[in-house]
């Protein structure tokens, strides 16, 4: 496959990442709404926007180990197929248990998605060539998420007449697509090189190769720092900007803008990284705006501080993402064949910081009466990341 093909190919699958951001971060877009409607305590708030995180921690190596042995054609049309129904599921949440299992089904199939890309990209390109697909596959994640926000909120919400609706007819969209990839990836995906066999000594001995990478473990601290952050602020900034009074629809907008930067450092720092050879230097820079970037939104108040803070911050936590999956299948002992695995247990140790960010976020609050507590954790995360990133040999 040639690769320009190879780089249409991941647009196309790029588009379930979209329809699993979409599906997944309408509810925070319409927290304080649900969180009103359903009687949400400031804890449930936060175990819901963080639920999807806490599904990976536990799920991410099986999964990466199935898409591994599936393949990345199949993977993303089931991940996306079973977030769909969770989607429809949440519309018709009448309260706390049901909204959090029915989100809890959502994570499930993210993870499917959140491993094929990369197993996919690994597939149809060399690893010094990941950088751009990663990038475009991210952006279609961004895309997703961002019009959650700006789209999903103040415009189709409405229109649709309300949260219940968008909930149940992205769901829909979503299942349809599922179909749609699947009948587009059966004759279009090439055979990855796989270990298809599930018995134990199989899995046994690619997960032994994988915890035996050190410099894995230190993708993993880079995992939790930009799953953390991006988590914590998603799930949290709306409802902290309408908290100083900002009206809904533009905390939604202010929050878009950090959906934005992040998709700026999505683009931007992969490719500069890959073409002067600089991976370690992008890792440090990224870390030093993420304390930089959350800094600005604790002390900035509602003016041009606030609006550098999420500029920052968006750029840092941007481009330590594609930087987390596009690492692994470089080092070596990893390869195109274990990328699945590798970025699974990646994202099972920093989803960890992905569930806690919402969390302690939302449970500071209740214990404060403030928000600058749990947001100051996630602006000395990106310390964490400048750390990692030193000891880093890439």
């Amino acid at each position: 496959m040639n690769r320009r093909r190879a780089l249409a190919l991941v647009v196309v699958a790029a588009l379930t990442y979209t329809g699993l951001t979409f599906c997944w971060f309408t509810l925070p877009a319409y927290l304080p709404t649900i969180r009103t409607e359903l009687g949400l305590s400031g804890t449930e708030a936060g175990l819901v926007a963080g639920a999807v995180p806490l599904t990976y921690v536990p799920l991410s190596i099986l999964s990466g180990l199935a898409v591994d042995r599936v393949g990345a054609g199949r993977s993303l049309a089931v991940g996306l197929a079973l977030v769909g129904v969770a989607q429809v599921a949440r519309a018709f949440a009448p309260g706390f248990p049901t909204l959090l299992g029915a989100t809890v089904l959502l994570g499930v199939g993210g993870t499917a998605i959140t491993f094929g890309l990369p197993k996919l990209v690994s597939t149809l390109f060399p690893a010094d060539e990941a950088g751009l697909p990663s990038s475009l596959y991210l952006l279609g994640a961004s895309a997703g998420t961002a019009s959650a926000y700006a789209l999903g909120r103040p415009v189709l919400g409405p229109m649709l007449g309300g949260w219940r609706a968008l909930f149940l007819w992205s769901g829909v969209a979503a299942l349809a697509y599922a179909l749609a990839w699947a009948l587009v990836a059966r004759g279009a995906v090439p055979t990855a090189e796989t270990d298809g066999r599930f018995d134990r000594d199989s899995l046994g001995r690619d997960l032994r190769a994988v915890f035996a990478s050190r410099p894995l473990r230190l993708v993993v601290v880079l995992g939790v720092v930009y799953l953390s952050v991006i988590h914590g602020l998603q799930g949290w900034l709306p409802t902290v900007l309408e908290a100083r009074g900002l009206g809904s629809d533009a905390a939604g907008r202010t929050t878009s803008l950090l959906v934005a930067a992040n998709a700026a450092g999505v683009l931007a720092v992969p490719a500069l990284a890959d073409r002067y050879g600089a991976r370690r230097a992008a890792v440090v820079a990224c870390g030093a705006a993420v304390t930089l970037g959350v800094s600005g939104i604790v002390t900035g108040g509602l003016g041009p501080a606030l609006l550098a803070g999420v500029v920052f911050a968006g750029l840092g936590v941007g481009g330590l993402s594609p930087l987390v999956r596009a690492i692994p299948p470089e080092l070596d002992g990893i390869g195109s064949r274990l990328t699945g695995v590798a970025v699974g247990v990646v994202f099972a140790g920093g989803e960890v910081g992905g569930f806690l960010g919402p969390v302690v976020v939302g449970a500071l609050y209740d214990a404060t009466g403030s928000y600058a507590a749990g947001l100051g954790l996630l602006a000395a995360a990106g310390v964490a990341a400048v750390g990692a990133g030193l000891r880093l040999r890439v």
